[in-house]
């Protein structure tokens, strides 16, 4: 609770009868929210401001709502074009968005799926909500990661998303799940 506040953008709605409003919803991850509070849109090039017109659990309009719940934030129509599946809605400065990373990873084994990762090679990531197309590249001494095996590689997205130190996320080759990792250092 004491944490800035973080909800991942599940799904987007555009509520009848609520005039210019859109209406992210999503599972607050942690911190709180309340009726008036700023937020930023993070993420796919997203990175705007906006106030929290209102809450809405369950159908029900709240005046603040906190971790570990599924809500919906009203916020000003201007947003609609802007806000989308993947992004993220947060303090505003408490996160930011990037393309490259450093991460550890860890293949799966060949019977449920791992494959071979060389580098260069174009992989898609899903990270907290959002599926995001990236290139691995790994050191230069290793030529090719195998199922089972584990090692440390660059990033390269083609969108830029809302990523943290120690952010887990998986990875798929030609729809195949092939392994997970995570975040290790955050590049520019």
């Amino acid at each position: 609770m004491e944490k800035p506040f973080l909800m991942l953008v599940e799904d987007v709605f555009s509520p009848r009868r609520q005039g210019r409003l859109v209406m992210p919803t999503g599972r607050i991850e942690r911190g709180r929210i309340r009726k008036g509070d700023a937020v930023e849109l993070v993420g796919f090039g997203g990175d705007v401001l906006a106030h929290v017109t209102d809450i809405d659990v369950s159908r029900l309009r709240v005046n603040e709502a906190s971790a570990g719940m599924n809500v919906g934030l009203l916020l000003p129509g201007a947003m609609a074009g802007a806000v989308e599946r993947g992004q993220i809605l947060a303090e505003p400065g408490s996160i930011g968005a990037y393309v490259a990373f450093a991460a550890d990873i860890t293949l799966l084994p060949e019977e449920q799926g791992g494959t071979e990762v060389l580098t260069g090679e174009s992989l898609d990531f899903y990270i907290r909500a959002a599926t995001v197309r990236g290139v691995v590249t790994l050191p230069r001494e290793t030529d090719a990661l195998r199922p089972l095996h584990e090692g440390a590689v660059t990033v390269t997205l083609e969108r830029s998303v809302a990523l943290e130190d120690g952010q887990s996320f998986a990875f798929r080759l030609h729809g195949r799940a092939v392994g997970s990792g995570t975040v290790t250092q955050l590049l520019h």
